[in-house]
Order: C-alpha cells, then sequence, then structure tokens
C-alpha cells in the first residue's frame, strides 16, 4: 500500500478536535475499508452482484432526482 501522511497537529491543547480531524482523513482515504475488505475472501460473483446492486440503486436514485 501507498503511504500516506495522516499526521495532525494538536493546536492549542485541543485533542477533540484534532482527533475529528484525524477520524476525518483516515475516513477518505478509505483506510478502514481496504483493511476491512481484505478480512474475509469474497467470491468475484457476490463483488459482481453487490456492484450491480449499487449500481441499479444509484440509477433508480437518479431518475428519481430528474422529475
Amino acid at each position: 500500500m501507498a503511504q500516506t501522511n495522516l499526521g495532525v497537529k494538536v493546536r492549542n491543547g485541543n485533542v477533540e478536535k484534532a482527533l475529528s480531524i484525524f477520524k476525518k482523513r483516515v475516513k477518505q482515504t478509505e483506510i478502514i475499508q481496504k483493511y476491512k475488505s481484505y478480512q474475509e475472501y469474497e467470491k468475484p460473483s457476490d463483488k459482481k452482484r453487490v456492484a450491480l446492486k449499487k449500481a441499479k440503486y444509484q440509477t433508480k436514485k437518479d431518475q428519481e432526482n430528474n422529475w
């Protein structure tokens, strides 16, 4: 995996703010999602089924917004 810089500086002792920024950066880089996907094997047919279901939902959602 590529190295990413997720460091956050704590300013004025505001640890809560720094923690929220760190969580946001981790979520944007999708590190946790990649890690979870490697935890259990998923068959290619299951991956395809999920992708088709997601695409179908998105298409339906887009059509409803166009009305």
